[in-house]
């Protein structure tokens, strides 16, 4: 059946609103200055919406034919477009999403056009006044946000990278006493037409990325093409990716690795491998390490907890980092058995001469006990989310990191 379409150009027929299915909710920012619109997805972005930009009523009206917005966000005053002309187009299109105005906090125009929209039945947002804050946004657009994480989704690994909708985001670790960015982890995400961002526990199988060789060498080239576009911000920094064993058994895979470009500057790549695939093979991941470390390219056993013990007779370790699991760094700075394993395994890392990182740190108390005990790194939420490659290029202009609180 194909849908009458109005005057205004909406399709008549009535969209299933992904928002209102609680995975992700669609925001239409329509303003004719494409840097509003740049600052204002960000906003979005931020709060979890799919975000699309639009200049004008046309962009507007060819959005809704395919994917309708739950909220068209409208920038007044709003130069070379009417804005009272737009919410009467949005009116006769049956628009059943919501509306919200975006301007100067005391302006006449915001105040004429709220009451223009609520007098033409559509449902407006309160205003937003500029500037605002981010829980001004958040509060006016609560009811639209998911109540709980996204459901497990049907997305295959090798469809996202045929259609180009897999990104890396980075997350800075952090000298604890300098609070100095000294590196980054590589994360993998999805970013969805429909859903919005996809986290790595909804599209990566149970075992990690598996025997998915495709998707370790798209996290590598990436990753090597974000340094070289933002180099003079990346210089000195130190680029872990996380790679499965599967993949690191692969020659034609490590001789990948070996023959990735050395650039002045770059500190290098580290590959990450989970605690628990290091030991269930503890030879061959060995031997893998001791191979890396042969092309200038070292190796840190991630997430490591009670794994530790399978170390302490070893006489050298090939790897350059160790990182304990979140899960001993949370509380460790009130549970004395978190705090005295998280210095057994620093007294470990000092005697094979390699870097610890705390992982997990999201309170300044942890903090401050995990620069006591004297880790080397930290990263955590505390001090930095993971973000896109753009967002985390601009974080490097300043290099220290701000601890809340």
């Amino acid at each position: 059946m194909v849908a009458s379409v109005s005057e205004s150009g909406f399709p008549r027929s009535r969209h299933r609103r992904f928002g209102r299915r609680r995975i992700a909710p669609h925001v239409c920012i329509v303003d004719s200055k494409p840097h509003v619109r740049r600052f204002l997805a960000e906003a979005f972005r931020e709060l979890g919406f799919v975000t699309h930009l639009c200049a004008d009523w046309a962009a507007v009206a060819a959005l809704n034919d395919t994917i309708p917005a739950d909220l068209v966000a409208l920038g007044v005053p709003f130069d070379g477009v009417d804005v009272e002309a737009t919410l009467r187009k949005l009116a006769h299109a049956e628009f059943d999403g919501m509306v919200m105005l975006i301007g100067g906090r005391d302006a006449a125009a915001l105040e004429s056009a709220q009451r223009m929209g609520e007098k033409l039945q559509l449902t407006m947002v309160p205003a937003l006044g500029t500037p605002f804050r981010a829980e001004e946004l958040a509060d006016r657009v609560a009811s639209l946000l998911p109540l709980g994480p996204a459901p497990s989704l049907p997305v295959d690994v090798e469809e996202a990278l045929s259609n180009g909708w897999l990104e890396v985001w980075y997350q800075p670790k952090i000298d604890p006493r300098s609070l100095l960015v000294r590196g980054a982890e590589a994360l993998c995400r999805l970013r969805h037409p429909v859903w919005g961002i996809v986290p790595p526990a909804y599209f990566v199988t149970a075992d990690g990325y598996g025997h998915n060789r495709h998707l370790a060498e798209f996290i590598v080239a990436r990753t090597m093409q974000d340094w070289r576009n933002s180099a003079e911000d990346w210089v000195s920094l130190e680029i872990a990716v996380n790679l499965p064993m599967a993949v690191l058994q692969d020659p034609a895979f490590l001789d990948l690795l070996r023959r990735l470009p050395r650039y002045p500057g770059f500190a290098g790549m580290l590959v990450e491998i989970h605690a628990a695939e290091f030991v269930r093979d503890l030879s061959l991941a060995q031997e893998i390490a001791a191979e890396l470390r042969s092309f200038d390219m070292g190796i840190a056993i991630d997430n490591l907890s009670a794994e530790w013990s399978s170390f302490a007779h070893l006489q050298d370790l090939f790897v350059s980092e160790l990182k304990v699991d979140r899960q001993l760094v949370h509380g460790c700075a009130e549970d004395r058995l978190k705090h005295a394993m998280c210095a057994t395994i620093i007294d470990l890392a000092q005697r094979f001469g390699v870097r610890t990182v705390a992982e997990g740190v999201e309170k300044r108390a942890d903090l401050l006990a995990v620069r006591e005990l004297g880790f080397d790194l930290v990263q955590g939420f505390l001090l930095a989310k993971p973000m896109d490659a753009h967002k985390f290029a601009h974080s490097l202009l300043n290099r220290r990191i701000n601890v809340p609180g």
